[in-house]
């Protein structure tokens, strides 16, 4: 990764992602915090916040709505969102309105709010990604080799994890999975996704994605893909066992768009520029 300077917002700092992504950056030499964005009612949390969890670095806690009327606001490059899909749209259009760049990690959002993002991204740099591990992306590439091997002989299915305060299912993750499965074998997602079985169902169909679903605990997340046949299965497994894999993700995002042009970018595309370089 390039050795770049770079400074940036924090949206959704007082959640599980926003405190692991202010720990990590802390931690990094060429990446800046300006400010980190909370919610009005938690303004007041902020100053016993910095003095237990910083003492030598004192964390800018500020609102969206405060960002948007200062005029003298602190110079920034790139704000890294995962908040909840209507913050995410707000913050997206200030950032179209100010020409910032954006990283979002947010998931649960409709085709309509997708559609915003990407017109969004004519105009401005947004890479985003329902999962910043490395690992996870890595799959990706994995799954859509096997399914065109395998995909019309197999029976598929996803099944995924995560902590029970997950309010999104199946997970972002999930769905892409089942986004690149689809994409790899030209059926329409919609109709080959199976996200509910019960009662008489009959027996399975062909060219089917079939999606599980666990809610429990305090699991970060965990994700596998299943290709079954009669003699065979495949399994391809992902386990996050720290949620700081996602944070270092998001700043090595940020990073990696300092100097890119608008147009809407994944994870992938770090990948290949790592490969390539």
């Amino acid at each position: 990764m390039k050795n770049i300077n770079t400074s940036i917002v924090i949206s959704g700092a007082l959640g599980r992602m926003g405190k692991m992504l202010i720990k990590e950056t802390i931690k990094q030499k060429n990446i800046r915090l300006i400010y980190a964005l909370i919610k009005e009612k938690n303004i007041n949390t902020c100053a016993s916040y910095n003095k237990e969890k910083y003492l030598d670095k004192k964390i800018f806690f500020t609102t969206l709505k405060k960002l948007k009327k200062n005029k003298h606001t602190l110079p920034f490059d790139t704000i890294i969102d995962f908040s909840k899909p209507n913050v995410t749209l707000k913050i997206v259009e200030y950032c179209v309105k100010n020409k910032k760049k954006i990283i979002i990690g947010t998931t649960g959002f409709t085709s309509i709010q997708m559609k915003t993002i990407k017109k969004a991204s004519k105009i401005i740099p947004i890479l985003y990604s329902p999962n910043f591990s490395i690992g996870i992306n890595i799959m990706h590439t994995i799954i859509q080799y096997i399914s065109k091997i395998l995909g019309k002989t197999t029976d598929i299915e996803i099944i995924e994890s995560h902590h029970r305060n997950k309010i999104d299912a199946p997970s972002g993750t999930a769905l892409q999975l089942g986004k690149i499965i689809s994409k790899s074998m030209n059926w329409k997602f919609s109709e080959s996704a199976i996200f509910s079985r019960y009662g008489h169902v009959g027996i399975r169909k062909k060219n089917k994605i079939g999606f599980s679903v666990i809610r429990e605990g305090n699991t970060i997340g965990e994700h596998t893909v299943l290709f079954a046949n009669k003699y065979e299965k495949i399994s391809i497994n992902h386990t996050a066992t720290h949620r700081s894999v996602f944070a270092k993700g998001a700043i090595q995002a940020a990073i990696w768009i300092h100097d890119k042009k608008k147009g809407l970018y994944n994870i992938n595309n770090i990948i290949k520029s790592i490969i390539i370089s």
